[in-house]
């Protein structure tokens, strides 16, 4: 009898742990960022919000700063380019969000890693960091585009 009431505490506990990993597995995935390049609406307010909080940086037309690979006499990359020639389609829309909101040293997991790029998450809102990043990939080519759609996040 007690070995029946354990295998059967056990089929329980097995259950419920394997609930559990279902709805975390589903949760994790529900949150993954996609990004709206195909949204007229969210790419224009994209471009709005990378005039005012990219470009300066980035460049008006994604060009990025020159020599983008070297690291400048303070240690730090310049900002790279969003456009084609740039590595920005090389990452996830789930990732690319975390890099605006969050900052590279937090996706990294490096705090100290040197960079001028700031964290935008007491910046831009949610929906403008999606609208901006929508913005950006919009303006690449449609089989960039779709290597970006195969990007699975490091998450």
């Amino acid at each position: 009898m007690r070995r029946s009431i354990a295998i059967g505490g056990l089929a329980l506990a097995s259950a419920a742990a394997l609930s559990l990993f279902v709805l975390s597995t589903w949760t994790a995935r529900a949150e993954i960022v996609r990004l709206r390049a195909d949204d007229p609406s969210t790419v224009a307010i994209g471009a709005q919000v990378y005039a005012a909080e990219c470009a300066a940086c980035h460049g008006t037309d994604l060009e990025g700063q020159p020599d983008w690979r070297v690291r400048g006499a303070d240690g730090l990359l310049p900002a790279p380019p969003h456009d084609e020639t740039g590595h920005t389609w090389h990452h996830s829309g789930d990732d690319l969000f975390r890099i605006v909101k969050l900052g590279l040293p937090t996706l990294i997991g490096d705090p100290d890693y040197a960079t001028a790029m700031p964290a935008y998450g007491g910046v831009l809102t949610d929906d403008e960091i999606v609208a901006v990043l929508s913005y950006i990939k919009s303006t690449w080519p449609a089989e960039i585009r779709a290597a970006h759609d195969a990007k699975v996040p490091t998450r």
